[in-house]
């Protein structure tokens, strides 16, 4: 409890929730969400509905927004930028993502797994500087 209200984690589908009740909100008062109607509204509504049914305690449905074949793809993006970022090489990150012997089975600088190796880099980073938020969203008709 501080001057904002009484803070709540709740823990949903193996993940933690953190919840506000406001000062001055009465306990027996249901909590409220307040949903800006911008672009990003529908998103917003989808996570409210995901959040009420873990708090009414029903089946939260899978997210499948991305298929298993991106979030593999989000994944060696993600431990390839960290190896970049910690001084592993491009050879090394290949080796790690696709195995040692795939990446020694051809001249590394012209393997096409070095180019995918450094876009898995380019892409983590650019994901890293914000580009995350676009795995949130629903896609968006022009």
């Amino acid at each position: 409890m501080d001057e904002d209200g009484t803070h709540f984690l709740l823990e949903a589908g193996g993940q933690t929730i953190r919840l506000l009740r406001l000062a001055g909100v009465p306990p027996d008062i249901p909590l409220a969400a307040l949903v800006p109607l911008d672009p990003d509204g529908f998103d917003r509504a989808e996570a409210i509905y995901r959040l009420l049914r873990a708090l009414l305690g029903r089946t939260v449905p899978e997210d499948r927004r991305l298929t298993p074949q991106q979030k593999r793809r989000q994944r060696f993006m993600l431990q390839a930028t960290d190896g970049r970022m910690n001084g592993a090489t491009y050879r090394e990150i290949a080796s790690v993502i696709y195995g040692v012997d795939r990446v020694a089975s051809e001249p590394w600088k012209t393997s096409a797994l070095r180019d995918a190796t450094t876009a898995l880099v380019k892409d983590g980073l650019a994901m890293i500087a914000g580009g995350y938020r676009t795995l949130l969203r629903h896609r968006r008709r022009p």
